[in-house]
């Protein structure tokens, strides 16, 4: 790991997705999950003040940066969480079958490198019923805003620790299993190359 990823890349990622816009799609899924929570890329733990404290059981945070848990661990406690931190990628999660009863993914699925794989992951160790609560930035649908996720993509990757500007959400959902029934997208504030929302839940079929 180079310094910039160690040192640099979580205060950046934490200033980036901490936005008001950001934050505000992050407070219309994560309020919904229940009992037994994974969730994936927990980061800093941008999410942590929206999960519901009377209703979340335990919280599993997988995250492969220590560095960015050191922020979240902190998080959890202030917010009385019981929280467990997880050092391992979304493509291999240590969790046992059927073991979560929600998943949360939000502004993960663009870094992981194996999306589909990871997708799949989520869908083992999430229980029959279970619902993934998931809000990503994506393709666009507007042909000018693809060619700029397109021609930024590789500066973008190295600058956002991988992310991927232009990844097709809801076709990715599909192949691994999941069906959303409230999908829903709009461009956030921001760069609209980085701002084309995807957000519901997906329910393990």
């Amino acid at each position: 790991m180079g310094l910039y990823s160690r040192y640099v890349l979580p205060h950046v990622v934490h200033f980036a997705c901490g936005q008001k816009p950001a934050m505000k799609q992050r407070q219309k899924i994560v309020p919904q999950a229940s009992g037994r929570v994974l969730e994936i890329g927990i980061g800093s733990g941008l999410n942590i003040p929206y999960y519901d404290p009377a209703a979340v059981t335990h919280l599993w945070g997988l995250e492969p940066s220590a560095e960015m848990w050191s922020i979240a661990g902190r998080n959890a406690k202030q917010h009385h969480l019981d929280a467990e931190f997880i050092e391992a990628s979304a493509e291999s999660i240590p969790l046992d079958n059927k073991s979560a009863d929600s998943v949360v993914m939000t502004y993960t699925l663009c870094t992981i490198p194996d999306a589909a794989l990871a997708l799949r992951e989520i869908r083992r160790v999430l229980k029959p019923g279970g619902s993934l609560l998931f809000c990503e930035h994506g393709v666009a649908p507007d042909a000018a805003v693809r060619k700029w996720q397109k021609r930024a993509g590789p500066a973008w990757r190295y600058l956002g620790g991988g992310c991927h500007l232009d990844r097709p959400i809801p076709r990715l959902l599909e192949a691994a299993g999941f069906r959303s029934p409230d999908l829903q997208t709009m461009y956030i504030p921001g760069w609209k190359p980085a701002c084309f929302n995807y957000w519901g839940s997906a329910e393990n079929r």
